[in-house]
């Protein structure tokens, strides 16, 4: 899968794709990280992307050229349409679900925005989602855009080493995780709970469910009301 990454200040976002999980992956082939410069795609002699806005307001706009070149860079090398996230919020919410659905994506593009946002001309022409991590307002696109590169491409296969270790994380059937726990089995006094010792996997596994059954209730009561309301219909 490659994912490809338009914004003004790369240097932001190339350190944290080729570290980690994420690097070995790139190094590997099961994903590739393209980071375009828009700047590099402005016609001004100055190197400016942004003016005023129209009608007046505070701070500065990303004119629609240079974005849409710097897209156009990417997209006129793929025969298909490749699917571009804006990164604003005023999207849709980033979920699980969302992450699953994009990590079946042979490319995607993710659009970050800067100062007052980008002019809605370009953003017509070349956005087909429009998503958020959050009901909070961030400086710039590039730490949304790494955090939904980083959900997303860990579900591709051959990201992780251990492949079932996507299926059981929080959000992927509607409840956070269970607790886990390693060694030592005594740790200040706290002991691991018994039936993880009892290599009894159906118990485990019933213990783990309601764990994460509890802990949902707990700390998240709109996923478990939405987990009840399912499970009732099912």
């Amino acid at each position: 899968m490659k994912f490809h990454i338009l914004t003004l200040f790369p240097e932001m976002t190339d350190t944290c794709l080729h570290a980690s999980i994420l690097g070995r992956a790139a190094r590997s082939g099961c994903v590739s990280f393209h980071t375009v410069n828009i700047r590099d795609y402005t016609t001004n002699k100055h190197k400016k992307v942004d003016d005023y806005t129209y009608g007046g307001g505070a701070g500065m706009l990303m004119q629609a050229q240079p974005v849409y070149d710097a897209w156009n860079s990417v997209q006129s090398g793929s025969e298909a349409r490749i699917r571009t996230i804006y990164v604003t919020p005023q999207g849709r919410t980033f979920t699980q679900e969302l992450a699953q659905e994009l990590s079946r994506e042979a490319e995607l593009i993710f659009l970050c925005g800067h100062y007052e946002g980008i002019d809605e001309r370009v953003l017509e022409e070349v956005a087909t989602d429009f998503v958020s991590v959050g009901d909070y307002v961030l400086t710039g696109g590039e730490l949304p855009a790494l955090v939904m590169v980083d959900a997303i491409a860990r579900l591709v296969p051959g990201v992780l080493h251990n492949e079932n270790s996507a299926e059981t994380e929080s959000f992927q059937n509607g409840l956070l995780e269970y607790p886990q726990y390693s060694r030592p089995p005594v740790w200040h006094d706290k002991e691991v709970p018994e039936v993880l010792l009892s290599g009894n996997h159906k118990k485990i596994a019933q213990w783990r469910l309601e764990q994460s059954i509890r802990r949902t209730q707990q700390r998240r009561p709109d996923l478990y009301e939405q987990y009840m309301k399912k499970n009732l219909q099912s």
